[in-house]
């Protein structure tokens, strides 16, 4: 067992960034309550609105995301997640303003390459920031970040929408994101490589292929890929159209909808990714 203990700094640094990953949620979330607004007020299809919740932001976000993570192994990480941060609020809060279908789909780009540069250096901060017997617990305390920001997302987007529209939602909801980038950029610190571990780790000079070989070599990581690309299919479909399907087929407004959402999904969400983390920690010693 390590003799390294996690530092009032490394407490705050992973509340901090799990404040950004519920940011994260809450941008990304967003459009899945107010799309029926959106398809309303720019005449868009169901498919159309696929694209932007699904194929349009998910391809740019997996594709972009390798980069950063490798540009995160070289660089400063804290700098690369408060980067990121400013970047998908911007173009959360310029969603606002779009006209069309085509400025909307490049806003949701926007998003995707800027939410892509969040995970990867957070948990790479993490894993230097707190040992192995407690690595397990602040990855899953990080992790509430998705169902805090699904939360906020459906509530404040379903009850701003019902009382200043759609486009007044993506400004409010995007704008606080650029003060964060600011507090993350000045009051996070960056750890040292290899931290945790008491171990030194030099500047990464490992090739994409090597790493990509190395992982599946492990059948569990094979495994567990499968299992996770499995479920994000299941996952984000149902989470993307479950507000309109309710709405259309129940006539719940935005409001309510957005209420129980919150409470179902983001509160129900939290408690069993906490959990889960805390209960890995104890079974794993």
């Amino acid at each position: 067992m390590s003799q390294y203990r996690a530092d009032r700094r490394a407490w705050y640094a992973l509340c901090v960034l799990t404040v950004v990953y519920a940011f994260n949620f809450i941008d990304r979330q967003l459009l899945a309550i107010l799309q029926e607004a959106i398809k309303g007020d720019l005449g868009l299809s169901d498919s159309q609105l696929g694209l932007l919740t699904g194929f349009a932001f998910a391809l740019f976000y997996v594709t972009a995301g390798i980069p950063i993570a490798r540009w995160a192994d070289r660089s400063n990480r804290r700098n690369i997640v408060a980067l990121s941060l400013a970047v998908w609020s911007f173009m959360t809060a310029i969603s606002g303003l779009v006209n069309n279908y085509v400025q909307l789909l490049l806003a949701r780009v926007g998003v995707g390459i800027g939410e892509a540069g969040g995970s990867p250096p957070s948990h790479s901060m993490i894993s230097d920031m707190f040992p192995p017997e407690q690595r397990a617990g602040a990855l899953g305390f990080y992790s509430t970040g998705v169902s805090i920001g699904i939360l906020f997302g459906f509530l404040l987007g379903g009850w701003l929408n019902e009382f200043f529209g759609w486009r007044v939602a993506f400004m409010v909801v995007g704008a606080p994101g650029l003060i964060l980038a600011l507090v993350v950029r000045f009051t996070v610190t960056e750890p040292r490589r290899g931290m945790s571990e008491a171990r030194e780790m030099s500047d990464d000079s490992t090739s994409l292929r090597d790493v990509v070989a190395l992982l599946w070599q492990r059948k569990t990581f094979r495994h567990m890929a499968f299992a996770a690309s499995l479920y994000a299919f299941a996952g984000y479909a149902t989470a993307n159209w479950t507000a309109s399907f309710m709405i259309r087929t129940h006539g719940m407004s935005t409001g309510e909808l957005g209420s129980w959402l919150a409470l179902i999904i983001g509160f129900g969400g939290a408690v069993g990714v906490l959990g889960g983390g805390v209960l890995a920690d104890r079974l794993g010693a």
